[in-house]
């Protein structure tokens, strides 16, 4: 059973908006999954608490207000950008709030729950080539924005600093107050790197002991539905391949069976890459058991599982 571990009254703001509700979401304990690691404590940032589901809320949310005071973003623009799916919903959502019309290219495998909530609220989609995974997305959506650049505001969360500042400026320091800066470790999945990179860089200036790892798909061909495999990748400009302390390969299908260990274990109904989070987070709980160690290892819970329930390996035993 997870615990909740509160973000403190004290650093929670007044909710006004809908947007003003995105970030300062929960830090939950993994108890069952966690079993075979007595002395070392695991605990999950659960990000699906933001208002459009995920993580991305609060890139998505930076890059467009940074967009609104450089100028770059105006009513007569449409936010363009590429995406797998949880930037694109988060793009959707505020421009609907915003009253900005969204436009995002996305691979055509997508899930249909996906789709399904990008249409609700309104965003116009443009398909890639699945076999391309998001990488054929970026490249359409250069295609289009080079054709008419007057028309867009293109955040590009890829190459874009508001990305990981967001991270910088609220995840990071929300993961420090919650664990009262006792973490020893930290572990992110990566797609644009921007949760990794930011959470890492606020660790290096407000908590330098704590051990950062990140963690890449250990195949190009994979199905972690969002993260990049670095070295066949086209890499994000965001991306710092030497802030990472270690960098752990994870297996597509041993974070499918994570995912479901998490729902019938944890009563936690999560995302792909939080299993791959949480798969990560336990290899570093077993090298500290194998060593005699303790520890706290903080990771994220990018997502619930609301968006991947039509895939097939939910039907697996």
């Amino acid at each position: 059973m997870a615990h909740v571990f509160p973000i403190p009254n004290a650093v929670r703001p007044p909710a006004t908006d809908l947007l003003s509700v995105i970030g300062n979401t929960p830090l939950l304990r993994l108890e069952r999954v966690a079993r075979d690691f007595p002395g070392i404590k695991i605990y999950a940032k659960a990000e699906y608490f933001n208002p459009g589901g995920s993580v991305k809320d609060r890139p998505a949310l930076n890059m467009i207000l940074d967009g609104e005071r450089s100028g770059k973003l105006n009513p007569s623009r449409t936010i363009l950008d590429a995406t797998s799916g949880n930037t694109g919903i988060a793009y959707a959502m505020i421009g609907a709030a915003r009253g900005y019309k969204v436009k995002l290219c996305i691979p055509a495998n997508a899930s249909i729950e996906r789709k399904r909530i990008l249409k609700a609220y309104g965003a116009e989609m443009v398909f890639s080539d699945p076999g391309e995974g998001s990488d054929g997305a970026i490249r359409l959506c250069r295609k289009i924005y080079e054709a008419d650049p007057d028309a867009y505001f293109y955040p590009d969360q890829y190459n874009n600093p508001a990305n990981w500042k967001a991270h910088f400026e609220t995840t990071g320091p929300e993961i420090i107050e919650q664990t009262g800066g006792r973490l020893t470790h930290f572990v992110a999945a990566m797609g644009t790197s921007g949760t990794f990179v930011g959470v890492t860089r606020r660790l290096r200036r407000d908590a330098p002991h704590v051990q950062c790892y990140s963690a890449q798909p250990s195949s190009s061909f994979h199905g972690l539905e969002g993260l990049k495999h670095m070295p066949t990748a086209i890499v994000p400009g965001i991306y710092d391949p030497e802030l990472a302390d270690r960098n752990l390969w994870v297996d597509t299908e041993e974070s499918y069976r994570m995912v479901r260990r998490l729902a019938r274990e944890e009563g936690l109904l999560v995302g792909i890459s939080s299993g791959c989070n949480v798969l990560s987070a336990l290899e570093i709980a077993r090298e500290l058991r194998d060593d005699g160690r303790t520890g706290m290892v903080v990771t994220v819970l990018c997502d619930s599982a609301d968006k991947y329930l039509s895939e097939h390996f939910w039907d697996e035993a």
